[in-house]
C-alpha cells in the first residue's frame, strides 16, 4: 500500500483573485518588477488558482497575464514562474517537446516523465500534447528515439497499465520467474518479456514483483537490470523501478543530481520542484535529508541565487 502523499503548495483560503491580480499588476507596471510580490502571490497559490488568475487578469485589465509576465523577467526566475502558469499536464508535455525538439534527444527527461506517470497523468499528458502542438506524443517520440528504448517509451505513452488493486501474489511470482528466465537465467537477453511487465503491470504489482525476484535470484532487481541492460534502456527500466518503489527517493535523487558537482542542471530542478509541488514535495524533502544529511533548502541556497533562489524556496517552503 503506497503512503499518502502530500504538496508543499496547497490551495489558498480565502482566495480573492481580484486582490492578487491587482497586486500582481502593480508589481509589474511602471518602470521595474517587485518580484517579491510575483513570488509571493504565483508561489502561494494551487495551478488551478493561477488558472483563474490569468482569466480574472485578462477580464480586468485586457491583457494576457503570461505575457506580462514575459515582458518583465528573464532567465531561470522567468522559467520557473512560466511553469507554474502552466497547467500541469501542459507544462510536462513542453518539457517532452524540449527534449526531442532539434538536434540531439534529451532522453533523460523522457525517461523522468514518461516512464513514471499513472495512468490518469499520462492521459492527461497525451490530450495536453496533442492540444499544444497538435500532433500525438507517441509518433514524436516514436520518431526521435529507436530500439528497445522507443518500444519501452511507447509502451508507456500507452496509458494502459493495469489499474491499481488487490496484488495477485500468484502472478507476481510468475512475473517474477519469468523476468528471471528472461535475464539472468539465460544467455543473452529477453527484452520483450521486460518491457511487457515494466510498462503493462500496475505500480502495486510491481512492488510484489520486485520483492518476489530477490527471493529466487542472489540479484535484487536493480542490479540484474544493470547486468542485462545499458544505455537509454538501462535508464529507462531503472527509472521505472526506483519510482515504483520510492517514489519520493526517486525525485530526492534527480534534485541531489541536479545540484551536485560543478555547475547546476537548471531545468531538471525546475521540473522536479513545480512539478511535484503539489503532489508528493512534502515527502521529496524528507528523503533528501535522510538521503543526503543536507536539506533540500540548503542545497538549493548553496547552488542558485537571486529570485531563482527565492522562487524555488518559496515553492519548497525552505
Amino acid at each position: 500500500m503506497a503512503c499518502a502523499t502530500q504538496g508543499t503548495i496547497t490551495a489558498a483560503s480565502p482566495f480573492d483573485a481580484e486582490a492578487d491580480c491587482k497586486k500582481l499588476r502593480n508589481a509589474m507596471k511602471g518602470l521595474g518588477t517587485d518580484e517579491k510580490a510575483l513570488i509571493d502571490v504565483i508561489c502561494y497559490r494551487s495551478s488551478e488558482q493561477r488558472q483563474e488568475l490569468k482569466l480574472k487578469y485578462k477580464t480586468m485589465y485586457g491583457k494576457d497575464l503570461v505575457d506580462d509576465i514575459k515582458g518583465e523577467l528573464s532567465g531561470d526566475f522567468e522559467k520557473t514562474i512560466l511553469a507554474l502558469m502552466m497547467k500541469p499536464a501542459e507544462y510536462m508535455a513542453s518539457e517532452v517537446k524540449r527534449a526531442i525538439k532539434g538536434l540531439g534527444t534529451d532522453e533523460a527527461v523522457l525517461v523522468e516523465v514518461l516512464c513514471t506517470r499513472t495512468n490518469e497523468e499520462m492521459t492527461a499528458l497525451k490530450e495536453a500534447y496533442k492540444k499544444k502542438y497538435k500532433k500525438d506524443i507517441e509518433k514524436d517520440v516514436s520518431g526521435d528515439t529507436s530500439g528497445d528504448f522507443k518500444r519501452l517509451l511507447v509502451s508507456c505513452t500507452t496509458a494502459h497499465r493495469e489499474p491499481e488493486g488487490p496484488v495477485d501474489h500468484a502472478k507476481a511470482a510468475q512475473d517474477a520467474k519469468d523476468l528471471y528466465k528472461a535475464g539472468e537465467g539465460r544467455l543473452g537477453t529477453d527484452e520483450s518479456c521486460f518491457n511487457l511487465i515494466m510498462a503493462s503491470r500496475s505500480f502495486a504489482h510491481l512492488r510484489a514483483v520486485f520483492e518476489e525476484y530477490s527471493k529466487i535470484s542472489k540479484s535484487d532487481i536493480e542490479k540484474a537490470i544493470k547486468k542485462e541492460f545499458s544505455g537509454d534502456i538501462e535508464d529507462g527500466m531503472l527509472a521505472i523501478v526506483k519510482s515504483v518503489r520510492d517514489r519520493p527517493a526517486f525525485y530526492a535523487e534527480k534534485l541531489y543530481k541536479s545540484m551536485k558537482g560543478l555547475g547546476t542542471d537548471e531545468h531538471t530542478l525546475t521540473r522536479v520542484m513545480v512539478s511535484r509541488s503539489e503532489i508528493d514535495m512534502v515527502q521529496i524533502k524528507q528523503s533528501f535529508q535522510s538521503h543526503y544529511g543536507k536539506s533540500l533548502a540548503s542545497f538549493i541556497k548553496g547552488d542558485t541565487s537571486g529570485d531563482y533562489e527565492r522562487t524555488l524556496l518559496a515553492i519548497c517552503r525552505g
